[in-house]
């Protein structure tokens, strides 16, 4: 029988993935198993349940609309299962397991090398997964259950749903070269970067939507020349006269060559802040590494 209900559960942890991924074979390779065998599994499932779960017709895969009505129960099925290990190892005092952490594009105001090099140490037989993404991604997968934990861009209001821990809080500027004639300027009225050259994070990223939003504010339609995941290579690039940088006052201040510009009316700053849902269990593993983002251990 056991073995029976082992079987259910990881049919229903590839259907869920599947679902997700909208894909058999990146749920493979998130699952770490070969293609077919999520195939077997999951035509297995809809031979026991009686209905297609998944449209294969398209380029993606989808699910079905019974598939849609299953996907919520099939989630409670594996929380079930995974709150039922967890309190068998918080009775023992167990650390172990996998954690799923998250992290902001460009995220440079900390660092996260150094924690979960120190968690590891101390916890060997945890394992770390650890990715990237724009934060409304990030929030999404938090509450969906996909993270354990992420570090966030804040541009307003703390999320539903979220605990969050301050870890950064810094202004936003324009860098420019050192022989730019804005280079004279303490600072700046956004206003006046209406016929400059900028250089800016992507869409969807914490510190332009915070730019976004306060250039929606005044009315501005900004220039964005150049767009870079890497804030650095932004600021570098701002430093060898190639436009105006939009930047953590931090990163500004780390360049050679760049002259880092107070931007006011509006002032702008960035947030950076751990987060982890404050529904649903949360794994002793987890728990640890937000204790030890926090200090308390």
């Amino acid at each position: 029988m056991l073995e029976c209900l082992l079987m259910e559960l990881r049919q229903l942890e590839y259907f869920v993935t599947v679902a997700d991924e909208a894909s058999f074979t990146r749920a493979a390779e998130k699952l770490h198993v070969a293609q077919p065998g999520v195939s077997a599994q999951i035509r297995q499932l809809e031979r026991e349940l009686g209905q297609e779960l998944f449209d294969r017709s398209g380029r993606t895969v989808r699910v079905t609309e019974v598939g849609a009505a299953v996907l919520g129960y099939a989630r409670d099925a594996l929380g079930a299962a995974s709150g039922a290990r967890l309190a068998v190892d918080e009775f023992t005092g167990l650390i172990r397991g996998r954690v799923a952490v998250g992290m902001v594009i460009a995220c440079s105001s900390f660092d996260l090398a150094d924690l979960l090099a120190g968690f590891h140490g101390d916890y060997p037989a945890v394992e770390i997964a650890l990715s990237e993404a724009n934060s409304d991604e990030l929030i999404a997968r938090l509450l969906s259950g996909q993270l354990d934990l992420a570090y966030i861009a804040l541009s307003g209001a703390a999320p539903a749903g979220l605990e969050l821990l301050e870890i950064a809080d810094e202004a936003i500027v324009a860098g420019v070269n050192t022989d730019d004639a804005l280079a004279t300027c303490p600072t700046l009225p956004l206003g006046a970067l209406a016929d400059r050259t900028l250089l800016s994070l992507p869409r969807g990223t914490g510190i332009r939507s915070i730019f976004d939003d306060a250039c929606a504010r005044i009315g501005l339609q900004p220039r964005i020349a150049l767009e870079a995941s890497n804030l650095g290579i932004l600021a570098r690039l701002a430093s060898l006269g190639l436009g105006v940088a939009i930047v953590p006052e931090s990163v500004a201040a780390a360049t050679a060559g760049l002259h880092a510009i107070e931007i006011i009316d509006p002032r702008m700053r960035g947030k950076v802040a751990l987060a982890w849902r404050t529904e649903g269990p949360i794994g002793p593993a987890a728990q640890a590494l937000i204790r030890r983002a926090r200090g308390q251990e």
